[in-house]
């Protein structure tokens, strides 16, 4: 086990590189293996879920070849339709296989998925849209088993926006017979991302990035070569921490299409934000004031921002509230920052944040990816010395955060507990 031991109180100053997206990485991998001939993917981030999920395409039969970011995957040896339960059960996106393996053995078997503990994620969208195109399945001690004859295109509407299910259903559509339609349908960027990379391997995507998604299928997928787009909520986090310690950050190689929302928030509690074609300087030179902020689907504020946006809440000028609308159960890490002087409450999908002067370093520990970040946050704006406990949450989706944070002048150190 690792910790992290930070002292607090040095602005950051330079610029970061932002790594390729995770929630792109984690379905474009699994949809590699619809394909007859091999992909390679580059601009991976090198985080802990993607070495996962190498390891479960290679438990497969499929052959994984990595090297730093670029992975190549050659589906020819795939020979199963069972991901072992010891992995599928690390992490959420492992039901990205659901998809990808019902396509290519009209049959998928794999456990419940596992990752972060932010409340019910259920994935009834996904096996209402699977039945819709022909399949069965039985969910039986932890273990969801889907099978058919055979994939015919259907009209599907989601009661939910949700983009697991969205991209899930792209990748059982995409060699389904006829058309799929798929209504009420996840925005976000990496559906685009996918989207993009299951045409370039062949497929009939169109309408990706709106709320509907229409899907021809066709008969055979060839690999390709492909770039996973910019981690947005990588770059928001690295917003965050400029802003919350008072720095002068550069964020480069991103989009700022993806970062409206959270520039816009930012902008509103003060933060001085330049951008130009694929970077964003952040500044701070008085402190921050009071926002509210309400979770939504994409184009709204991420879900996955909450928690670092929290942290400059804690920091601002009077009393801000959060409204988390995507999951129930995602203020848990509140509990924790209070060790560090926050002053939140939460009262129901609320938490009500009044702003602090200051923050003090304390030992905490990280309850989920996004909340780790928040705490790493929290102890660079905080006076003392923070520790932050559970950090293999945070190494699921940040690529060496301590060595980009070093290189901004943080006083952060990995340590073995």
């Amino acid at each position: 086990m690792e910790k992290f031991i930070i002292k607090g109180g040095k602005p950051l100053k330079g610029s970061v590189q932002i790594s390729g997206a995770k929630n792109s990485a984690v379905a474009i991998l699994p949809a590699a293996l619809l394909a007859d001939t091999p992909s390679l993917i580059d601009n991976l981030p090198e985080i802990s879920d993607i070495e996962l999920l190498g390891e479960m395409i290679t438990v497969l039969g499929g052959e994984v070849k990595k090297n730093k970011n670029e992975m190549i995957i050659d589906p020819k040896g795939l020979k199963s339709f069972y991901p072992p339960q010891n992995l599928a059960s690390q992490m959420r996106a492992s039901y990205y296989f659901i998809g990808a393996l019902l396509t290519k053995f009209n049959e998928a078997v794999i456990a419940m998925p596992g990752g972060c503990n932010i409340g019910v994620r259920p994935i009834d969208q996904h096996i209402k849209g699977f039945e819709a195109l022909g399949a069965k399945t039985v969910v039986e001690h932890g273990v969801i088993k889907i099978k058919a004859q055979k994939l015919i295109g259907n009209h599907i509407y989601f009661d939910v926006v949700s983009v697991g299910a969205t991209i899930n259903l792209m990748l059982a559509a995409v060699k389904a017979e006829g058309t799929t339609i798929l209504e009420n349908c996840a925005k976000e960027p990496h559906i685009v991302d996918v989207a993009n990379f299951l045409n370039a391997m062949g497929a009939n995507v169109k309408g990706a990035g709106t709320d509907t998604i229409k899907i021809v299928g066709v008969n055979e997928l060839k690999g390709c070569n492909h770039s996973i787009i910019p981690d947005q909520i990588e770059a928001g986090t690295y917003m965050a921490a400029a802003a919350a310690t008072g720095g002068d950050v550069v964020i480069k190689g991103v989009i700022p299409k993806h970062l409206e929302s959270i520039v816009a928030k930012l902008t509103e509690m003060g933060v001085i934000i330049e951008e130009n074609d694929e970077n964003i300087r952040v500044r701070v030179n008085e402190r921050l004031k009071k926002a509210d902020i309400k979770t939504l689907p994409y184009p709204g504020f991420p879900t996955d921002m909450q928690q670092p946006a929290a942290v400059l809440l804690a920091l601002a000028d009077g009393i801000s509230f959060i409204t988390e609308n995507v999951y129930e159960n995602r203020f848990k890490y509140l509990s924790e920052l209070s060790k560090m002087g926050v002053n939140a409450k939460v009262e129901g999908r609320t938490a009500v944040i009044e702003g602090v002067e200051k923050l003090t370093g304390a030992p905490v520990y990280a309850t989920d990816l996004r909340a780790g970040a928040a705490m790493v946050i929290a102890g660079l704006a905080a006076d003392g010395v923070t520790e932050v406990m559970n950090i293999e949450h945070i190494d699921r989706g940040y690529e060496a955060i301590e060595v980009k944070l070093q290189a901004l002048g943080a006083d952060i150190k990995r340590v073995k507990e």
